[in-house]
């Protein structure tokens, strides 16, 4: 970069001076080209002093040696240098030369692009503020998954795939997401209204045949959101399955997307060109975990997407792709591929003695040929590398250690905020928690609860199912309700156990509430009211509810996995100088007698410690799990994986 100054000579009035030799003059600041057209300088005076360093002419910006002076006046310029002389140049507001007047040597003052004068050669005035310009590397970015929001979403993947990709593109990148367009022939189908058709149909080659796709576009939040569009994609239901189950054909449905997504950077012109073979592809779950496998195994053997990456992003190892091996033939892959995603159940897994466990693992395929891999936190990576957490794929994820991280997910503060939630009845914020009370004692008249204040109330909001803890919950709740507390849940998902809810608050009616179903204001409101939050997981891959809690001064109770624990700090009474650590309570093992000790810990605190439990508030409201923190860490990762060559057999 050259080094751009204003100068103003002190015998004469200010010029425009353009200096063939090295000067001894100090630097005051370094512009970029672009940042030093932008600006707008007094006088209109400007003076570079070029290095003879630098070989490259010295022109900038279209403002060359050959546009300020012709060769006669270099000559002079030169000559009188050599005598001692600087050569001036005046010139008016249109760069246009009215005058040459000659300019004695002598000492001179460096100014910014200011007017701010720095000091002479004598250093007797002070010194000027160096600006360091930030330099950011941008990429093509493609996330391929399941379900975005706010389009489609049945849980954390979701929202991950519909916040994080809107943050990168706010950092500079160009960023596109590919989903499926799903219409199920509800409301949400609106959703896609504002996606427009792309004049661009392709078959792709899968399943025996030709199948022809095609695909929608919108352009929002600085994303391009291209939908993949397939018959298949249009039915009832969630994007995997319905009432009666799973989808019998979500793996033709997912390869499709696969596919798909290989193609759109090569033919989609978005905003009139197209991303090209040198992206990067963030690659979502089992869902789209055949796209690393068709880039190495596919489109590098011919010679394409020789410099793209991929980096696998597991969710939830638990979901894997797993079918028949007989329906290998059907992916579009080579023959000579099949070890890649190669499956064998263990003996004990079989269905029957004849069972010979041959299978094929589409998430094993993925992590196989990924350039890099992904979870969702810290404790996640670790965890899938153990016998107890890997889903049998524990091995193979050691084996790529050196290429595995966690990053946390942040949430999307603008709605989830309490100081301006369109949901909750009264706003609050760390400097004024009175209005946290306020939307406590509405929640308690909105479920019929009795109205008190001074009880603690404790909230579970999820799945009802094995992995989020719900069978400790039903088993600690008889124990739970002997305490003065009162006890509200949200969620659905099983029958056995919604029952077991509406029986539970007909036992427990002045302490147990028991809202079977999903609702986002509910949700909200139980975060804003509840003052602590249950969460007893098995496992959780990053988790969001206690990120939401904490958010809203909720403090989390939680099992130690996961990202549970990288995101909850036990509290500790003694830390921070007396005034205590933390944000929440940890429990661990996963027993209902360590769950009802960590539950009862936190209710006494918030009973008798009231200056204690405030300040525990008020730190778990001040902590930041954003996104644009999530895109930073992001970016470090695209970096290494860029420095690494692509996956190559």
């Amino acid at each position: 970069m050259e080094s751009l100054q204003l100068t103003r000579v002190l015998p004469c009035k200010l010029s425009t001076n353009i200096s063939r030799k090295g000067c001894s003059f100090r630097l005051s600041r370094q512009l970029g080209f672009g940042h030093l057209l932008r600006r707008s300088f007094p006088n209109g005076n400007l003076t570079v002093v070029r290095s003879e360093k630098i070989g490259n002419g010295g022109g900038f910006g279209g403002l060359t040696e050959g546009s300020t002076s012709n060769a006669v006046e270099d000559e002079k310029e030169e000559e009188k240098e050599r005598h001692g002389l600087t050569q001036g140049i005046d010139r008016d507001d249109s760069l246009s030369v009215t005058d040459l007047h000659s300019i004695p040597p002598g000492d001179h003052e460096v100014i910014d692009s200011k007017g701010d004068v720095a000091t002479d050669s004598k250093g007797k005035d002070e010194e000027t503020e160096e600006e360091k310009l930030e330099t950011r590397v941008t990429y093509n970015i493609v996330f391929v998954t399941a379900e975005a929001a706010p389009y489609s979403k049945t849980g954390g993947l979701g929202d991950v795939c519909g916040s994080l990709p809107i943050a990168l593109a706010g950092r500079g990148h160009r960023v596109m997401v590919v989903s499926p367009r799903y219409l199920n022939g509800t409301p949400a189908d609106k959703k896609f209204e504002g996606a427009f058709h792309v004049d661009q149909r392709i078959e792709l080659h899968c399943f025996g045949g030709e199948q022809e796709i095609a695909f929608f576009h919108e352009y929002r939040k600085g994303v391009d959101w291209v939908f993949v569009d397939h018959p298949s994609y249009h039915r009832p239901g969630n994007p995997y399955g319905d009432s009666r189950g799973a989808f019998g054909d979500n793996q033709f449905r997912f390869t499709l997307l696969c596919h798909a997504a290989c193609e759109a950077p090569l033919v989609l012109p978005l905003g009139g060109y197209t991303y090209g073979e040198k992206c990067i592809f963030l690659v979502n779950d089992w869902h789209a975990g055949l796209v690393p496998v068709l880039l190495a195994s596919k489109y590098r053997a011919c010679g394409v997407y020789k410099d793209a990456r991929s980096i696998l992003v597991i969710h939830n190892l638990a979901h894997q792709g797993v079918e028949p091996a007989a329906s290998y033939r059907n992916l579009g892959l080579p023959s000579e591929w099949y070890g890649t995603l190669e499956w064998v159940f263990p003996t004990w897994a079989r269905t029957h003695a004849l069972d010979t466990g041959e299978a094929v693992n589409i998430l094993k395929g993925a992590i196989v040929t990924a350039d890099r891999i992904l979870t969702v936190s810290k404790g996640y990576a670790l965890e899938i590398t153990t016998a107890e957490g890997g889903y049998g794929l524990n091995e193979l994820l050691s084996s790529r250690k050196s290429v595995l991280n966690g990053i946390v997910n942040g949430i999307d503060v603008a709605e989830w905020d309490p100081c301006s939630d369109e949901h909750i009845a009264f706003h609050y914020s760390a400097n004024d928690l009175s209005g946290k009370v306020q939307c406590k004692t509405s929640l308690q008249k909105e479920l019929g609860l009795p109205i008190r204040p001074k009880c603690p109330m404790i909230g579970f909001i999820g799945r009802l199912d094995y992995q989020k803890g719900i069978d400790l919950i039903r088993w600690a709740i008889p124990e739970l309700m002997e305490d003065d507390v009162q006890f509200v849940m949200l969620g659905a998902e099983d029958p056995l156990y919604e029952e077991w809810m509406r029986s539970a608050e007909a036992t427990y009616r002045d302490k147990f509430r028991g809202w079977v179903g999903f609702s986002v204001p509910i949700s909200h409101r139980i975060t804003a009211g509840c003052d602590i939050l249950l969460m007893p997981s098995r496992f959780e891959p990053c988790g969001l509810n206690q990120l939401y809690a904490m958010r809203y001064a909720a403090v989390p109770v939680v099992h130690a996995t996961g990202g549970l624990r990288d995101t909850v700090e036990n509290f500790d009474t003694y830390g921070g100088g007396g005034s205590g650590e933390g944000t929440g309570w940890t429990f661990s093992p996963l027993t209902k007698d360590s769950m009802l000790r960590a539950l009862r810990i936190a209710t006494i605190t918030y009973r008798e410690h009231k200056p204690t439990w405030e300040r525990l508030m008020r730190r778990c409201i001040q902590k930041e799990f954003t996104w644009e923190t999530a895109a930073i860490q992001y970016e470090q990762v695209f970096k290494w994986v860029c420095i690494d060559p692509p996956y190559v057999t």
